[in-house]
């Protein structure tokens, strides 16, 4: 990608100094908004991740959300969780320069040396099958990460950019790193489709080939890890063949 660091066009910024939570406060102001705009929060009250888990949320670290408005279907709009994922390894790597540290994990989570250093939660508003407002939160553990205890077990140990490179980053630094990161891929999968994001994606994809547990709210799949198809759905192929997942929480 493009190392143009200028802040992309047409895009909006709003940083509060508390917020309850920055996809919270993207929902009160969508309807008002004229174009894509993030809103970051240096410190929030009600941090939450995906099924509504906490997200712990200490001082330095990173919590954004960018609002927009899309025009595609509700599949479409999904796979735009490939988009900013790829984006935020783009960022990691320009504050870092380590990008053989950074790798994705389906469905929407950054690692850094095989830790979760960011996590990506997209929620939407719409009816009759439309999309009228999206949000993307991004929360980064920039100076601290959790506990190995408060996380689920089973689940990934949470790291920290700072333990784990050295490097300290401000909150609304990283931010001008990762609104020109996104504006480029977005640009990429307006303009192409999801075929290259999925490409791009599936090149850093941590524990491909290899053999994972995918836990739906129903059931639990073991098999290897394959590819991700057409449609961003997770493709395992288990002791019964060949499965596609489109939602599922990822187990190493």
């Amino acid at each position: 990608m493009s190392t143009d660091l200028s802040w992309p066009d047409g895009v909006a910024k709003r940083v509060l100094a508390e917020v309850d939570s920055t996809n919270a406060e993207a929902a009160r102001i969508a309807s008002h908004l004229t174009g894509p705009t993030w809103i970051l929060g240096l410190h929030q009250t009600a941090a939450r991740g995906r099924r509504g888990r906490v997200w712990e949320n200490p001082a330095g670290n990173f919590a954004a959300t960018l609002v927009m408005r899309p025009s595609e279907s509700p599949e479409q709009v999904a796979l735009r969780s490939f988009v900013a994922a790829l984006a935020l390894r783009d960022a990691f790597i320009l504050a870092t320069g380590r990008a053989e540290a950074f790798t994705l994990k389906w469905p929407n989570d950054v690692l850094l040396n095989g830790g979760k250093v960011a996590g990506i939660l997209l929620e939407s508003t719409g009816a009759a099958g439309t999309i009228s407002h999206m949000a993307i939160g991004i929360g980064v553990n920039l100076v601290a990460a959790p506990p190995a205890d408060v996380v689920e077990d089973g689940a990934l140990r949470p790291v920290s950019v700072l333990a784990e490179t050295g490097v300290r980053v401000q909150p609304e630094g990283f931010l001008d790193l990762l609104a020109p990161a996104f504006a480029q891929r977005e640009a990429q999968f307006a303009t192409y489709g999801f075929g290259p994001i999925r490409s791009a994606w599936l090149s850093v994809a941590a524990r491909i080939g290899e053999p994972i547990r995918a836990r739906t709210m129903q059931h639990a799949h073991y098999g290897t890890f394959e590819t991700v198809d057409e449609q961003g759905a997770l493709v395992l192929k288990t002791a019964d063949g060949r499965i596609s997942l489109p939602a599922a929480d990822v187990f190493f």
